[in-house]
């Protein structure tokens, strides 16, 4: 377990920086998979931090420029800045080879005039006019559905979009400039497989342009060496590098591609040596979740700050093999023990977040944060969602940014409105004191379950028929059938 003292040299590594959002009118603090809205004592202790100081040297610069009571200050920044060491998004002398290398990341430019004239700054980064939706965070620009990947477990639509219906580069440019106008932070670029554009570079770079942190999802097939480098070159943040499984044969069974585990470390390689933050992550089921420890092991060995060991959610494809996919419960449970052993023995080296399975659990989780609180999708042709599945949904009608301003849609179309906030929800839910906490569960979930969208999603204890339908469901016994990948049988070679 590690352990932080005042002689703990703090920096700010690569991937994490300081930005002013104009929007929200407040300084965030953005990581991989992260945006922190800070309040004016978290913007002064990490406007200390200069990649020297030690964290008591720290303390001791804000006491001799601040009037406040020294134990007051001293408990505020050191336990801001241990919650940061621990979730990986600040650095120490003791932390990852390559986290402390080069010199800390300057914040932005606009948060620096403010030289803490922060009584000004809102501490409620989050507040918005009544009556209006949050502003959101995040936005999954899928650039395109076109994949040499075809996994069992593959959450895009069952039709895809055609290579010549994707937006175009100047098209992603206004997209991505209307987010940033909207309040959005984060720009996860995903696909299918992202590098198939061979305007990946130009994308990455208007979207830095536009002010949102830049996270490419890749499978690393097709990130060459020369495009990784214009991605990088462009203000690319970090990368998410999926990986199938920790063994060849398992990978290829089920990606249906040969030889991607030589492809992926090598790519990872790659990503470490420029010193952009790396997170593996590993969609987990039946087939590879008793690799958890080994995934765990790949990933550091790779130079990962993080990896996300998710459970599979059942969309798409994996919904039609999910017979294949389905663990059991003691498989749950064991791989929940090893990622809580992990998670001790790795701390302070490497984050590590597990996303259990909602079908073995008392309650969903809040997807997607909420319809239409925190995040958007936006498909390869142009088409908003609230969620990646959310066309799945008989009577949603999306609309397109080529129709109209992402804003707009955001704000006022039928599609963001159909389950935003708690107004229609019904029993149980209506009077459940959890319903600001999971805003009813999955409601792609809950129409895949029951057939109705507006359901209470069937993973939580209390729904009706919350025991028979996973019964029915998720829990029958597995049988070995013949899993469906798109496009036929896999290939014997690449």
């Amino acid at each position: 377990m590690a352990q932080w003292n005042g002689s703990t040299q703090v920096t700010i590594p690569r991937g994490t920086r300081l930005h002013w959002c104009a929007v929200r009118e407040a300084g965030v603090l953005l990581a991989p998979e992260k945006a922190l809205i800070l309040n004016s004592s978290a913007i002064a202790t990490l406007l200390a931090i200069d990649g020297q100081r030690t964290m008591q040297q720290i303390v001791s610069a804000l006491v001799d420029k601040y009037d406040s009571a020294e134990g007051q200050i001293e408990h505020d920044a050191t336990s801001l800045i241990s919650g940061l060491l621990q979730q990986g998004i600040l650095s120490s002398n003791s932390t990852i080879a390559g986290a402390t290398t080069g010199q800390p990341v300057s914040p932005d430019a606009a948060l620096l005039p403010l030289e803490l004239e922060l009584a000004a700054a809102s501490s409620d980064g989050n507040r918005i006019a009544s009556g209006d939706p949050p502003w959101p965070i995040a936005m999954l620009a899928e650039l395109t559905h076109r994949c040499p990947l075809r996994c069992l477990y593959c959450s895009n639509p069952i039709e895809l979009t055609r290579r010549s219906d994707e937006l175009r580069t100047q098209e992603w440019r206004t997209v991505f400039q209307q987010a940033a106008d909207l309040g959005v932070l984060q720009v996860h670029l995903s696909g299918g497989e992202p590098a198939a554009r061979q305007d990946l570079a130009d994308i990455v770079s208007d979207a830095a342009a536009s002010g949102l942190y830049t996270n490419l999802i890749t499978s690393g097939v097709g990130l060459s060496p020369e495009k990784l480098d214009a991605c990088v070159d462009a203000g690319l943040d970090h990368v998410q590098l999926s990986v199938q499984a920790a063994d060849e044969p398992t990978a290829r069974s089920v990606s249906g591609y040969s030889n991607a585990m030589l492809i992926k470390r090598s790519v990872a390689e790659m990503v470490v040596s420029h010193g952009v933050p790396l997170t593996i992550n590993a969609v987990v089921h039946r087939l590879n979740l008793h690799q958890v420890e080994e995934l765990i092991d790949l990933a550091h060995a790779w130079g990962a700050r993080r990896i996300e060991i998710a459970h599979t959610q059942y969309h798409g494809w994996a919904l039609t093999n999910r017979v294949t996919l389905m663990p059991s419960l003691e498989q749950v449970i064991a791989a929940t023990e090893q990622v809580e052993r992990a998670r001790a023995a790795f701390a302070g080296a490497m984050v590590i977040d597990y996303v259990k399975p909602d079908h073995f659990a008392r309650y969903p989780k809040a997807c997607m944060g909420g319809w239409g609180r925190t995040a958007l999708n936006v498909a390869p042709d142009g088409k908003v969602l609230p969620c990646h599945a959310a066309e799945t949904i008989p009577g949603l009608i999306p609309t397109n940014v080529r129709d109209r301003d992402l804003a707009c849609i955001w704000r006022h179309s039928a599609a963001f409105e159909m389950f935003r906030g708690t107004g229609w929800m019904k029993e149980p839910c209506r009077s459940c004191p959890r319903k600001e906490i999971d805003f009813g569960g999955c409601r792609c979930q809950a129409y895949a379950l029951t057939g109705n969208a507006a359901a209470t999603d069937p993973t939580c204890e209390k729904a009706d028929g919350h025991t028979a339908v996973l019964q029915n469901e998720w829990h029958s016994p597995p049988r070995e059938p013949t899993p469906v990948y798109r496009g036929g049988n896999p290939r014997a070679s690449t």
